[in-house]
């Protein structure tokens, strides 16, 4: 991790990892598996795949975690540049512009500044992600029938972080020597999600070019 994350990740401020996995659980356990591929340099498509024996829901949901704690961590390097002036409508370049809809405030697709967006998505997904009900941290407590739509649901919505920050803040980001983290980071996840076709070819069309490049 560059020292720039590092001094993003000790500040107290909104964006850093808000859920871990408890010791001694499958999920920890599966967690350090996950990692200890990525440590040992093992090639990335080879990484994201299930692990023999192992049960997919879990997989998915300790990626989910990781990658929600990893990609808030990434929009705090670059949340002092992303204001409502820089950025009044949450958008990846012309082409692309991304409306927030949820069950209570915002019941209609609703066009919000850049930093409304990523506020509402990051505290809907901790909300997701915390809900026993969806993901359970017991052993034994079976995955809901929705599991994978929320999963799917929150993987899409994560990657338009990676869409904005990539269009919009990529200087900001290489300023800061995060280039090389950023870009593992979203190789990992695309191979992740293009591996268990968690996320619609539609929604990745934006980052298609770039990911053509950095994912042969």
């Amino acid at each position: 991790m560059s020292l720039a994350l590092k001094q993003v990740f000790n500040k107290d401020r909104t964006f850093r990892p808000k859920r871990r996995f408890e010791p001694g659980t499958q999920r920890f356990e599966l967690h350090k598996k996950a990692q200890a591929s990525l440590n040992a340099g093992l090639d990335l498509k080879l990484a994201v795949q299930l692990p023999h024996g192992e049960d997919l829901n879990d997989w998915v949901a300790v990626h989910v975690v990781d990658f929600f704690n990893r990609i808030n961590l990434i929009y705090g390097t670059i949340s002092d540049s992303c204001t409502d002036q820089t950025c009044p409508v949450m958008s990846g370049g012309p082409k692309y512009e991304y409306r927030w809809q949820d069950e209570q405030r915002y019941k209609r697709p609703t066009a919000l500044p850049a930093p409304t967006y990523m506020s509402l998505l990051m505290d809907w997904i901790e909300m997701q992600i915390n809900n026993e009900q969806i993901f359970p941290t017991n052993v034994g407590t079976p995955f809901p029938k929705s599991f994978f739509q929320v999963a799917k649901k929150i993987l899409s919505r994560l990657f338009r972080v990676f869409v904005h920050v990539y269009i919009h803040h990529f200087d900001r980001v290489s300023q800061m020597g995060a280039e090389a983290h950023v870009n593992t980071c979203y190789k990992h996840f695309y191979y992740f999600v293009t591996e268990f076709n968690l996320i619609d070819h539609k929604e990745l069309e934006p980052l298609k070019e770039m990911t053509s490049r950095m994912c042969r």
